[in-house]
């Protein structure tokens, strides 16, 4: 099955102390999207999953969005509606959450 959408949620934890997005607050969003996308009926276009490291750690919790590569930081499940809403459904990246590399 071909996804149009593919959510990636990083749920790395390190274990030396520094800064990652981190199993407990990762998987807290991977259910949140979870829910929202099954919710909304759209599990056939749209896969949200655990991921593990993403490679922006500082910016934790964080994902990325494929096929356009967008990444997201310092997501909360407040934010899961709005980023579900404006970049899955109606294809527009959430500006204040979007990572700029």
């Amino acid at each position: 099955m071909k996804f149009k959408k593919h959510v990636f949620i990083c749920t790395n934890e390190r274990t030396d102390g520094r800064e990652c997005c981190g199993e407990k607050r990762g998987m807290e969003l991977v259910e949140t999207f979870k829910k929202e996308i099954k919710n909304r009926k759209l599990a056939i276009e749209i896969r949200a999953q655990r991921a593990g490291c993403i490679d922006v750690c500082a910016h934790g919790p964080a994902l990325v969005v494929y096929p356009e590569g967008v990444f997201y930081g310092r997501v909360t499940p407040e934010d899961v509606q709005e980023i579900v809403e404006s970049h899955l459904v109606n294809n527009v990246p959430v500006e204040r959450l979007k990572l700029n590399f």
